[in-house]
């Protein structure tokens, strides 16, 4: 018997799913997982903050648009990224922190942790921490704010399937700082205590919605991995998804896992977007509605981080 070994970070992360030589199973890749295709934007930004011409980078069909239209998910993609085309009073600005970045005869997807500034004597200047983050859902264009800024995502797509696990190849690089910082662009800089870290987070939520537009889920299934140093590749590294109420299995942590973790946003029939209501834990043999997937390169939410925090993805696949 060959016991194929998986590292799982000490903390947040459930446990690792280990393979057995012989054991059946069939893997699914995502759509555009393989992470070979990107769409490149050429966003050009006001003449007053430079009028550079910057590139935004998109998971989906290779292909290149020009111009400073807002971005609608391509090709079929289901993946969205915190790359975005901003317009803040009146002028256009971009932010990037996940790139394409070559790895063997392909591409893998790399995702970091950096400060984002406009200043314009008179009329803005905003500094922001921003982290690289990957998800399925989109995002809509453009950002108009730092305020508010999560209800921007639409967290999610549709999914009706139980997979037993989540299988993805990834590398980390840890900033090496013992704190972090948070900087949203109105207030001063602050310390956050606690080491930044990278997470992957694999929610599938059962959705309803009331006659208000509210959206409210019970939770399926949960798998959440904290990587807090720095790994070199580590390829089809598997994680088991657990179903029903896991609040007192082991490794289980409130943060991360909780109901209502992460602060979700999606948009309801009406095209508003709301938050997400995770009110409860779902029977262990429920069938979900939808699936969070995310990954990013910090830990603590929007504006909150360590810049020089960096995670690689490549082939993101589902294990049945």
């Amino acid at each position: 018997m060959i016991v194929m070994k998986f590292k799982l970070i000490v903390g947040a992360a459930l446990a690792a799913f280990p393979l057995l030589a012989g054991a059946q199973e069939r893997v699914v890749p995502l759509k555009y997982g393989d992470m070979d295709h990107w769409v490149t934007r050429k966003i050009h930004e006001s003449g007053i903050i430079g009028g550079k011409t910057k590139l935004l980078y998109e998971v989906g069909p290779t292909k290149t648009i020009d111009g400073n239209t807002p971005y609608v998910n391509q090709g079929g993609s289901p993946w969205g990224t915190s790359n975005v085309m901003a317009k803040v009073m009146g002028i256009v600005k971009t932010n990037t922190c996940v790139y394409p970045e070559k790895r063997g005869d392909g591409y893998c997807a790399r995702l970091e942790t950096h400060i984002e500034s406009v200043k314009v004597l008179g009329m803005v200047n905003i500094t922001v921490l921003a982290s690289g983050s990957m998800f399925l859902g989109d995002m809509k264009e453009p950002i108009t704010g730092t305020k508010e800024g999560e209800k921007a995502l639409n967290s999610g797509v549709a999914f009706t399937s139980r997979p037993k696990a989540v299988r993805y190849d990834y590398k980390v690089q840890m900033s090496g700082q013992p704190n972090r910082i948070r900087q949203t662009g109105f207030s001063r800089k602050s310390t956050v205590p606690g080491q930044d870290c990278a997470i992957m987070t694999c929610f599938l939520q059962k959705r309803t919605e009331d006659a208000e537009g509210n959206i409210i889920a019970k939770r399926v299934g949960t798998v959440v991995v904290r990587y807090s140093k720095t790994e070199d590749w580590h390829n089809n590294a598997t994680y088991e998804i657990k179903y029903g109420d896991i609040s007192h299995s082991a490794g289980y942590d409130a943060e991360l896992m909780g109901l209502g973790a992460g602060g979700y946003y999606a948009r309801n029939s009406k095209g508003e977007s709301v938050k997400i209501q995770e009110n409860g834990w779902a029977a262990a043999d429920e069938t979900p509605t939808h699936m969070i997937f995310q990954f990013t390169s910090s830990l603590g939410g929007a504006f909150v981080g360590s810049p020089g925090n960096k995670i690689w993805v490549d082939n993101v696949s589902l294990v049945y």
